[in-house]
């Protein structure tokens, strides 16, 4: 149920080519947490708990598609859970990896089956060209 792309390079080096891409796809991103800066500020309080899988830096970016998100509303609004979408960014040893929740797995029986396959592929070759 998750796309998985990992590319032997930081985030720093590929982070601002996949938010473009996204963008160039009419994926507009509306918030970027920094997920690795927010756990790093617990980490004396977590101890031994903390980071330990050595994750460098943890980013995200959250966007949506507006004319998207009213056919998925008209078609099936449960499946509005899919707006904003998201992906995760991580960092390990010099290389990068990129998450996407694959909406299309989890609308199966969903009126929006069709829809949501469709924004899956275009969000993961928007990926794919981000990080070339």
């Amino acid at each position: 149920g998750v796309y998985i792309r990992q590319v032997d390079k930081p985030l720093s080096a590929v982070y601002d080519s996949v938010y473009k891409s996204l963008e160039k796809a009419r994926f507009f991103v509306v918030f970027e947490p920094n997920i690795g800066a927010n756990l790093a500020s617990f980490s004396t309080k977590w101890g031994d708990d903390y980071n330990q899988n050595n994750i460098d830096e943890i980013r995200s970016m959250v966007f949506c598609n507006g004319w998207y998100a009213n056919k998925v509303s008209n078609l099936d609004p449960n499946m509005l859970g899919f707006c904003p979408l998201h992906i995760s960014l991580i960092e390990r040893e010099g290389k990068t990896t990129v998450l996407f929740n694959r909406p299309g797995i989890i609308a199966q029986n969903s009126p929006a089956k069709e829809l949501l396959l469709t924004i899956e592929s275009e969000v993961i070759e928007a990926i794919q060209l981000g990080v070339k």
